[in-house]
C-alpha cells in the first residue's frame, strides 16, 4: 500500500521538534509515501507561519526536499476536479479532497486527524 501524506503527518515527519515527530517517524518506517502539491503547499504555509512552526522559507523548502528524497516519495498531481469531491461542511473541504484524491490514485490518506470519516483514510 502507498500512502498520500496529509499535511499534519508531513509536518510531524519532517520537523524533529514537532510533538508527534517520534510517532510519525515510527509509522513512516518502511512505508511507500506519496506527496501532492496541496499537501506540500500546506507544509510550507504552516512551517513558515510565525504563529506556528516559524522557520525561514528556505529552511522549510530544504527540509521538505530532503525528506522527499530520503523517503523516495512519489508525487501525484492534484488532478481531481474540486467539484468531484463532496465535503458536507467547510471544515471538510481540504480533508475530503485529499481523501478523494488518494482514492482516485488507489492510495490511503495517512493522517493524525481522527475526525475524517472516509474509506480511504488511515489514522496514524
Amino acid at each position: 500500500m502507498k500512502y498520500l501524506l496529509d499535511v499534519n503527518v508531513l509536518l510531524a515527519g519532517v520537523m524533529a521538534k514537532h510533538p508527534q515527530h517520534a510517532e510519525a517517524f515510527a509509522w513512516l518506517d518502511g512505508k511507500s509515501i506519496v506527496l501532492c502539491p496541496l499537501a506540500e503547499l500546506g507544509f510550507l504555509r504552516i512551517s513558515t507561519n510565525k504563529k506556528a512552526v516559524n522557520v525561514p522559507m528556505a529552511q522549510a523548502r530544504e527540509s521538505l526536499a530532503r525528506f522527499s528524497l530520503e523517503r523516495s516519495a512519489e508525487r501525484i498531481s492534484d488532478d481531481l476536479a474540486p467539484m468531484d469531491s463532496k465535503p458536507r461542511v467547510s471544515e471538510e473541504v481540504t480533508d475530503c479532497y485529499l481523501a478523494d484524491l488518494a482514492r482516485k490514485h488507489g492510495l490511503k490518506l495517512a493522517t493524525f486527524d481522527m475526525r475524517i470519516n472516509h474509506p480511504s483514510v488511515e489514522q496514524v
